[in-house]
């Protein structure tokens, strides 16, 4: 039976295993934040505090995203995920016993709160790179839109069964469920045999693998483009999120089943979103549909701030779970198809950043605004400000270019390294100086100009630390290029990193140069130490004794 097109990555068995782990999951992260959200409205009723508890979830990945992301690049995803899950568990089975022992209080149920979100933090950007290799390119954004859809039917049912759980058993039985809910994916880690990739080149090392992704974000457009959209939507919509338990017991007067509802209407408008965003496709651009999303996103918002019923308010969330869930699926996948796989987990650990950055920043600041102004207005602001950075961020460009086919394009290959110090050229720990030289028509250098920057984008995504570009005084027409890397090994890396796109940019690059030379490649020698001692100051120039 063909599947509908919103359905299409679940025809393949893997992603069907781990999306219905995933889901688990996420009905578990529910049963947690629900309970969290509406036990701590319970201990410390003020719109500051109650903030913390979503903050000190999202805090850890602000934190510690890029170095998971980096150590998941570098390490085995699998193991690296299984023992980010196992830690979960043991830290949500803690606060269980602890919350059913009658032992809890604000700060203990902050730092357990933390002390899970260090585990979301470290899992995630593995999790993320993870979901694009059980999935054709083509499938990529329905996958994420489809996690989407398995999160808010976690949501449309976790919360109002976590409000159930919390009037029957005490918020003790949320967090208890939830501490079950994370071996699901262990369970389907341990049916997944991954492949492991060859590797050519000794594994990366923590630091430089950082420093690689972060450069990779820099020089990538679209990348840059995808925090900067998301950055401008997460932080405005984080309001609801932090002030809704207040909203439910202080706006509209009632308790933790209507707070379950709540979430749970702002689920179902996630998965309706997630289903109709096939469709939407076809009539709309990337960023389009992002925007179009904002002002769901801000009206729901506005509608929250204005409501003083249930039903209103009902209509509110499921409003701004759709815009919530449209937005943030678009533009996860623009950054998952945006990254290769030697750096797709440090790119998504750094687009987690600007998107968490902007929800922290989000959650303190409307949580602060709430206590200035009230929850009424504060909301309100939240949805004006939705509005206008939707408008603002317009004009980022998020629609992938570089899946189209591009021709076949060849880049000389430099010339042999000499055999005498091959061997020592991997031990080495000194930069690699490396130069391109071009002889440019007159007639050619602004069409030049315009391509090396490009070109400096190419060099910089394949890690190049240093890059400039020089003119010959005396020569006009003769340029030299010139980049470094680390060492040795990265520039080896750079040939293993090149895409066909960053391939035909060098080739149009050298295509313009009238006398093509070869790459050339310099490493940096330190002077040998001298074979006898520096003479002593004390003693005269002819050896003599001191005077």
């Amino acid at each position: 039976m063909r599947l509908p097109a919103a359905l299409a990555p679940l025809r393949l068995r893997l992603f069907r295993l781990l999306w219905t782990a995933n889901t688990v999951v996420s009905l578990g992260v529910w049963l947690q934040n629900t309970g969290a959200g509406w036990l701590m409205a319970t201990l410390s009723p003020t719109p500051l505090t109650v903030s913390l508890v979503q903050a000190a979830t999202i805090l850890p990945v602000f934190l510690l995203a890029l170095p998971a992301g980096a150590i998941a690049d570098i390490l085995d995803k699998r193991v690296f995920i299984l023992v980010t899950q196992v830690w979960m568990a043991i830290a949500a089975a803690g606060l269980a016993v602890i919350t059913a022992g009658g032992g809890i209080t604000a700060p203990l149920l902050l730092a357990f709160t933390f002390a899970i979100g260090i585990g979301a933090a470290t899992n995630g950007p593995a999790w993320g790179s993870v979901l694009i290799e059980v999935v054709p390119r083509r499938d990529v954004a329905q996958a994420v839109a489809l996690n989407g859809v398995g999160f808010n039917i976690a949501r449309a049912i976790g919360p109002a069964l976590a409000g159930f759980l919390v009037l029957w058993g005490g918020p003790g039985l949320a967090f208890g469920l939830n501490a079950l809910s994370y071996f699901a994916v262990i369970a389907a880690l341990l049916i997944w045999h991954r492949r492991k990739r060859a590797e050519a080149l000794p594994r990366e090392r923590l630091g430089g693998a950082i420093r690689a992704g972060v450069r990779f974000a820099r020089y990538a457009p679209t990348m840059r483009a995808a925090m900067l959209r998301c950055a401008a939507f997460f932080f405005p919509a984080a309001a609801p999120w932090a002030l809704l338990p207040l909203v439910v017991k202080q706006q509209l007067g009632l308790g933790a089943g209507t707070y379950g509802i709540l979430l749970g209407l702002m689920g179902s408008g996630g998965v309706a979103a997630g289903m109709m965003l096939p469709r939407a496709r076809h009539y709309l651009t990337r960023g389009d549909t992002v925007f179009y999303c904002s002002l769901l996103a801000a009206a729901g918002t506005a509608g929250l701030g204005l409501t003083r019923s249930w039903a209103p308010a009902a209509a509110a969330m499921l409003v701004f779970g759709v815009g919530w869930v449209a937005a943030s699926s678009i533009v996860q996948s623009v950054a998952q198809l945006a990254a290769p796989p030697w750096v797709r987990a440090r790119a998504l650990a750094i687009y987690q950043l600007a998107l968490n950055g902007a929800l922290v920043a989000g959650t303190f600041f409307w949580g602060w605004l709430g206590d200035v102004i009230g929850l009424p207005n504060s909301l309100l602001v939240a949805a004006g400000t939705c509005a206008i950075l939707g408008v603002a961020s317009r004009g980022i460009g998020i629609d992938d270019e570089g899946a189209r086919p591009l021709a076949q394009a060849s880049v000389p290959a430099p010339d042999a390294v000499d055999p005498a110090l091959a061997p020592v050229l991997g031990a080495s720990r000194e930069r690699v100086l490396e130069t391109q030289a071009y002889r440019i028509a007159a007639a050619d250098r602004a069409a030049f100009l315009e391509l090396m920057a490009e070109v400096r984008h190419v060099r910089g995504r394949l890690g190049a630390v240093a890059w400039r570009l020089y003119e010959d005084v005396a020569h006009p027409e003769a340029w030299l290029e010139v980049w470094q890397a680390e060492t040795w090994t990265d520039h080896l890396r750079e040939t293993a990193r090149l895409s066909e796109a960053d391939r035909a940019v060098l080739a149009r690059a050298l295509a313009l140069s009238e006398d093509p030379r070869p790459l050339r490649r310099l490493i940096a020698v330190q002077p040998a130490a001298r074979s006898r001692p520096a003479p002593d100051p004390r003693e005269d120039p002819d050896g003599g004794a001191p005077a």
